[in-house]
């Protein structure tokens, strides 16, 4: 486990519901510090930008903290967390894509998409994402500062 990684802060809209409990009960298990930030009823419905708003609320002031967020497509919810400053969105379908966009962009938010995952894959990519480190470089760092 990344010990950098203070909290994991989780949340989906209706369609991702099922995906975001399975994935609190797996990560929980592994040993992290989980945050659920709802939605929990898939019958209620809710719209992923507000989902991303309450992401980007609870990460305003841990700088140490990941999230995860998850809607049908993956994309919805992303684009609308990258309306955030202090959060970068990328919706990975595989491990390699996950440790790749932590290393060269410093993700801090996993997007994925309910509709379109295997879960195990789901855990797995997740799981790559808080462990792998980002490549702490000048010209990585000139990049992400020129989009915060």
């Amino acid at each position: 486990m990344n010990k950098t990684v203070s909290k994991v802060f989780i949340a989906a809209d209706h369609r991702g519901v099922g995906l975001k409990l399975y994935l609190i009960e797996m990560l929980a298990a592994a040993g992290y510090m989980v945050v659920n930030l709802g939605v929990d009823d898939p019958n209620t419905p809710a719209d992923f930008p507000d989902v991303a708003a309450t992401m980007a609320e609870a990460m305003a002031d841990d700088t140490n903290s990941r999230g995860i967020l998850i809607c049908g497509t993956g994309a919805g919810i992303m684009i609308a967390a990258n309306r955030y400053r202090h959060l970068r969105a990328s919706r990975c379908s595989t491990p390699n894509q996950a440790r790749d966009d932590r290393f060269h962009d410093d993700i801090n938010v996993l997007a994925l998409a309910a509709d379109d995952i295997d879960i195990e894959v789901a855990f797995l990519t997740a799981q790559t994402f808080l462990e792998s480190p980002f490549d702490n470089i000048e010209r990585r760092i000139r990049r992400i500062e020129k989009i915060s």
